[in-house]
């Protein structure tokens, strides 16, 4: 028995270089433009039989400018940045470099107070393993671009390390099928 799992990355809530952690903005005026020309593309999706998406006030609008009607999930939130919450990873790279470095190359680091790298993937992970699984059942999931990267990462049982090699974009989808422990991922044509 296996169930589908598409994720669908929420749209932007502001330039990319100006993204802060744990940022809790809604969708700015380019990231409702964005979803209105990717709507004919994804409302389908939200026939899924179990709708969800992350607590964040971007992917909850994506979730319903798209008419998904999510059940908000907690294990879908973004990685807790503790101190360096509500910064930029440049602002934070320049007051504590040698943190920084910790934390990109040590999955197990949380030198920020918060969720070690390690311990965000295994919890999106443990999300998506307690997916109901019925044959052939389907979830569609809203969620932050980080806790998409996660979730690939935990899917493919790649090395943590690999979290920093996924670019997710907004709007992006990404569809897993599969079970607890085997997960596979489905590259599909678009249209």
């Amino acid at each position: 028995m296996s169930v589908r799992v598409t994720l669908v990355t929420a749209a932007r809530s502001c330039p990319r270089l100006a993204e802060r952690f744990d940022d809790d903005r809604p969708l700015d005026e380019a990231g409702w433009y964005e979803v209105q020309l990717a709507a004919r593309q994804l409302v389908p999706l939200g026939a899924a039989e179990l709708r969800y998406c992350s607590p964040t006030a971007r992917s909850r609008a994506t979730a319903d400018a798209l008419g998904y009607a999510p059940l908000a999930q907690p294990a879908l939130s973004d990685c807790d940045m503790g101190r360096w919450r509500g910064y930029t990873l440049t602002e934070v790279a320049a007051r504590e470099p040698n943190a920084v470095d910790a934390w990109l190359t040590d999955p197990r680091s949380a030198p920020h107070g918060g969720e070690p790298l390690l311990g965000f993937i295994n919890r999106v992970g443990g999300w998506l393993d307690t997916r109901p699984v019925d044959d052939g059942g389907s979830v569609l999931a809203v969620a932050e671009p980080a806790v998409v990267r996660a979730a690939l990462v935990y899917a493919l049982k790649a090395p943590p390390s690999t979290y920093w090699n996924v670019d997710v974009r907004p709007l992006s989808t990404v569809v897993l099928t599969g079970r607890s422990g085997r997960w596979n991922l489905r590259l599909e044509t678009g249209g």
